[in-house]
């Protein structure tokens, strides 16, 4: 889901400005749309080895050959291409080519599945030829950081640089890890609140559930979601739960606080990006960075700088839900079922803000801090994890079937969780199975991965 405005050049001149620009996103009940955004690897299936940018099979091919054949536009870097465009659809590169859907905002999860099918199909009949799969896990279970390929984006080379200054995995969470999320909607300030504050509370729930990252270099790990683990040693400036969200007087106003104190990464200014990794926005505002002198900041510097904030729910002109690994087609489609169905009902909703209404700040961390470990096997109160998730699918499953929208079959959106609900009720997340594979069928060998679970 893109963001209005982007583009804009106006100048800061005023606080208002920056609280404005996320009040804009306010859209009326019959408005509210889901974008779904999902990462995957590629892999080469002749000695499963990620594919580079450059050569004749390489990811420059396989994009251009999808604007070619399939009507996408291509944007450049310099003569690279690094996305395309189709309607309001973006296809882009992560940090070591793991390729990206950006889907359109859509009416429906039914109108995701529509979509996310015909983007498989489409990158499938391209990548086969050039004898290129993609695998859609939380982190790359083979390879190591120096196995990566670097795409030719110039915010990449900033950040690459950047991260070993301020965390020991943030190159990890570049090269190596691959999500899923959900963008959606709120009608008001105070909408947003409830819904941020649900997403964050139970954003260790949804990695719980789709917990799918125990291989490091061919090896368990040691976790469930070592994808959601190295997100707590990238950069603490911006990453987090945010406990200020839960907070009386939170709005708009206190995020930007929140987003000013992030520090930079970049301006692009001119058609290419100037480095100001640690930089202080508020003195870009005020012109007084010495790597830009006298250059004052916009309003599409703004948006750029909103999208270097990586919490676990991000607030934009929208609110983006970041705690799910990668995983199959079903698991893509069964991410933004989740949290439509808890966040686009009002009882639903309701029943959600109550629930996480009683958690304390411990336990709003002890969920974060654990869950990529233990995944569902993670205590809380009385019982797991597994139990506040069974409650939690029963929410969400109660709000789609109030939207009551329904594919040519006659099914409402709940189809889409019964994934979630087989793995509650197994107790065996996805990272489960794979672990039990490599100590059975697999003879401790990640290899197969590649082949068993590849799209």
């Amino acid at each position: 889901m893109s963001i209005p405005s982007a583009n804009q050049r106006t100048p800061i001149e005023k606080r208002q400005q920056l609280v404005d620009f996320l009040a804009a996103g306010e859209k009326p009940l019959e408005n509210w749309r889901i974008g779904t955004e999902h990462e995957k690897f590629g892999f080469r299936h002749n000695g499963l080895r990620p594919p580079a940018f450059e050569g004749a099979d390489g990811i420059e091919v396989l994009l251009r050959q999808l604007a070619e054949r399939y009507g996408w536009s291509i944007a450049l870097e310099g003569n690279a291409p690094v996305a395309l465009t189709r309607d309001k659809a973006n296809i882009t590169l992560e940090p070591a080519g793991q390729l990206e859907l950006s889907g359109a905002p859509l009416l429906s999860v039914h109108d995701t599945a529509d979509e996310l099918e015909q983007h498989l199909s489409e990158v499938r009949s391209i990548a086969e030829p050039l004898g290129i799969g993609f695998l859609g896990m939380g982190f790359q279970p083979k390879w190591a950081r120096s196995d990566m390929p670097w795409m030719p984006k110039g915010r990449y080379k900033i950040m690459r640089e950047y991260m070993p200054k301020v965390g020991q995995l943030g190159l990890d969470m570049m090269t190596r890890t691959s999500t899923v999320q959900v963008n959606l909607d709120f009608s008001s300030e105070a909408d947003m609140i409830r819904k941020f504050q649900v997403g964050l509370a139970l954003q260790p729930i949804a990695t719980a559930l789709f917990a799918d990252s125990p291989f490091t270099e061919g090896r368990p790990n040691g976790f469930k979601s070592f994808r959601s683990h190295v997100w707590t040693d990238t950069d603490p400036d911006r990453t987090g739960m945010l406990d200020f969200v839960f907070e009386d007087g939170f709005g708009y106003e206190r995020y930007v606080d929140y987003i000013l104190d992030v520090p930079m990464y970049f301006s692009y200014q001119d058609g290419r990006y100037h480095d100001l990794a640690g930089a202080d926005f508020k003195a870009f505002i005020r012109g007084e960075l010495p790597q830009l002198p006298g250059v004052k900041a916009s309003m599409r510097d703004y948006a750029d700088h909103l999208t270097t904030a990586f919490p676990e729910v991000r607030l934009k002109q929208y609110l983006e839900m970041r705690g799910a690994d990668s995983g199959p087609a079903d698991r893509l489609l069964a991410l933004p079922a989740l949290w439509t169905g808890l966040l686009y009902d009002a009882a639903a909703l309701a029943a959600a803000h109550e629930l996480i209404g009683s958690f304390t700040r411990e336990e709003r961390h002890h969920l974060r801090d654990g869950v990529p470990r233990h995944a569902l096997d993670l205590d809380f109160r009385q019982g797991h994890v597994r139990d506040l998730a069974r409650e939690v699918l029963a929410i969400a499953d109660s709000g789609l079937k109030a939207r009551a929208r329904h594919n040519p079959a006659g099914q409402d959106e709940s189809v889409y969780l019964a994934p979630l609900h087989e793995i509650v009720e197994s107790g065996l997340t996805p990272a489960d199975r794979k672990l039990a594979l490599y100590h059975g069928a697999w003879k401790q060998q990640v290899d197969p991965v590649f082949e068993a679970f590849a799209y």
